[in-house]
């Protein structure tokens, strides 16, 4: 089958404002990923198309991009699942500069996981004589769901709330926080609530609920951040 990409294109060091390049592929299967045809685009037609991918198999999280309007990852993106009788437009996330095409700075987006400590610390009570860190099932299954993140920042990105303030940590970094937060192992859980509580922290979220279908992991990103918003409530866990 015919396919046509257009793609939102900027190079910094020549062009004065974004613009759109417009490729047309032939022989594309249905089963092709976007990411394989963005990899044909740039080896076939236009070698100074920009993007960043790792391993291509919804893993790395590498390849975040806005697929129709919607964040996904290029290479778990399918031609079968979209309307490929219209062109597909691809373009970087938002809320992060552009730093070339479809590449861009995720430096703030970490700074913001940095800011949660996103780290476990061992609870006083917990045993220091070399032996295992015991856990419930039950206890494990509070937080198995955000174990799952792999910071592609599609939620954080997908978020009107991030892009209208930089200041907000965003979803994936309150994600981050709830994975050690309810961990019964973990001592720190009242130094992240607190930091949860400041003013860029988790009540920056109006519930909009553009993050929970924008996670490639499935997550319930929304759930997560109602939890901790639970818990900062009630001062508990």
């Amino acid at each position: 089958m015919e396919v046509k990409l257009r793609i939102r294109r900027f190079n910094p060091e020549k062009d004065q404002k974004p613009w759109w390049g417009e490729y047309t592929l032939k022989d594309v299967e249905k089963t092709n990923s976007i990411l394989e045809l963005l990899h044909r685009v740039k080896w076939e037609q236009d070698g100074t198309l920009t993007l960043r991918r790792s391993c291509a198999h919804g893993v790395c999280g590498s390849d975040a991009m806005r697929i129709n309007g919607v964040n996904r990852l290029a290479c778990k993106v399918l031609i079968q699942t979209l309307n490929a009788d219209r062109t597909i437009q691809v373009e970087p996330i938002l809320g992060l500069k552009v730093v070339k095409d479809l590449v861009v700075d995720f430096e703030p987006f970490f700074e913001h996981y940095r800011s949660v400590m996103p780290y476990f610390v061992a609870a006083t009570s917990t045993p220091t004589d070399g032996r295992e860190r015991k856990q419930s099932p039950e206890d494990r299954a509070r937080f198995d769901d955000t174990t799952k993140c792999i910071l592609c920042a599609c939620c954080t990105t997908s978020c009107p709330s991030f892009w209208a303030s930089g200041e907000y940590v965003g979803p994936a970094a309150i994600v981050a926080a709830h994975r050690f937060i309810f961990d019964s192992r973990d001592g720190a859980a009242a130094d992240r609530l607190n930091i949860m509580a400041e003013p860029g922290g988790v009540w920056r979220c109006r519930t909009i609920f553009n993050c929970t279908p924008a996670c490639p992991r499935d997550i319930e990103v929304t759930r997560a951040i109602g939890e901790v918003k639970l818990a900062i409530q009630r001062g508990v866990r």
